[in-house]
């Protein structure tokens, strides 16, 4: 009879084959589609991206080659030297995030601090935060929460706002759906996508029970002037048509030590972040000293993402 490890073994080579006989089918396909999705690569490079190895599997020296390829790649289509970090976890932090619905006024700067810095499609219009607005007393009501407002003023008497975004769940539905595993959960706690290796068949965004992943349905619309040239490659490097993108905390920004955009750009201090194994982080303060809660937290996707409010501001969302 067979051990254990041998088990082990044949299981990981069986999950190999099949994950190399899903790339091999659609090799075909893909070069049918290289007008449409590389149209400005040359076939070579568009060859190595394709059957490149998994990034979690490349050596270091490995990563430095295909962030070398992708770079020359990118500089030839946008006209402008762009910066791709392969920065990995640092060891004791797991990134958690706080927002204070009892300070957000709805006025969206976050949204657009958003996409600027992380090259968000702007033609079609891609927006990984999305604010909605609620009457006071409707507080998980969805079915009345309006996502497209106008108001000539924010805040608007009678309402609050409720960013959403990725929740980078600890017990994420998305990354279980990925049929090539090209999205998955880092040490830090941020849930990533390989942009090359994802195949657009969108099981990913059907998990997600926040509507937080988001479809390149065309080449992504973004002038060179407007880009980002500091990027990350699991995070805000520029995507291809056809694959889904969503928000990683600012990756590029927060694996070095700084806030997410988001956080930056809010007016009134609504958003929090952090280290959540660390008891002094801004976080753990808020999540400590204020009423808290996690969006749909009974479907056990336990987020990482807190919302929270004082206790007077709390009685007047419920009632």
């Amino acid at each position: 009879m067979k051990d254990k490890d041998e088990k082990k073994i044949e299981k990981r080579e069986l999950k190999i084959n099949r994950r190399t006989l899903l790339k091999g089918a659609l090799a075909g396909a893909a070069t049918t589609m290289l007008p449409l999705n590389r149209a400005d690569a040359s076939f070579k490079d568009f060859w190595e991206s394709f059957f490149q190895k998994h990034f979690r599997e490349m050596t270091v020296a490995e990563k430095q080659q295909v962030v070398q390829r992708l770079e020359q790649e990118y500089e030839r289509k946008y006209k402008k030297a762009i910066q791709i970090g392969i920065e990995p976890a640092m060891p004791g932090v797991l990134f958690g995030y706080g927002l204070d619905l009892s300070r957000c006024i709805g006025c969206r700067t976050c949204v657009y601090a958003c996409v600027h810095e992380n090259n968000q499609s702007r033609d079609p219009q891609i927006q990984w935060i999305q604010v909605l607005r609620f009457k006071h007393g409707d507080l998980m009501n969805w079915e009345k929460a309006e996502k497209y407002y106008d108001p000539k003023q924010v805040p608007e008497p009678g309402y609050f706002y409720m960013p959403v975004q990725c929740q980078q769940c600890e017990n994420p539905a998305c990354t279980r759906a990925c049929p090539t595993q090209a999205t998955w959960k880092e040490p830090d706690g941020i849930v990533v996508v390989d942009y090359n290796w994802c195949i657009g068949c969108r099981y990913c965004m059907a998990a997600c029970p926040y509507g937080a992943r988001h479809f390149n349905w065309g080449e992504p619309g973004i002038k060179p002037a407007d880009i980002n040239p500091v990027t990350h490659y699991l995070g805000n490097r520029p995507r291809y048509r056809g694959v889904v993108e969503k928000c990683t905390f600012c990756i590029q920004r927060t694996r070095k030590g700084r806030y997410t955009a988001c956080v930056e750009a809010c007016p009134v201090g609504a958003r929090k972040f952090g280290n959540l194994l660390d008891p002094k982080s801004e976080v753990r303060y808020a999540m400590e000293h204020k009423r808290t809660f996690r969006l749909k937290d009974d479907l056990g996707t336990h987020p990482k993402f807190f919302y929270f409010f004082d206790f007077e501001a709390g009685e007047r969302f419920s009632g």
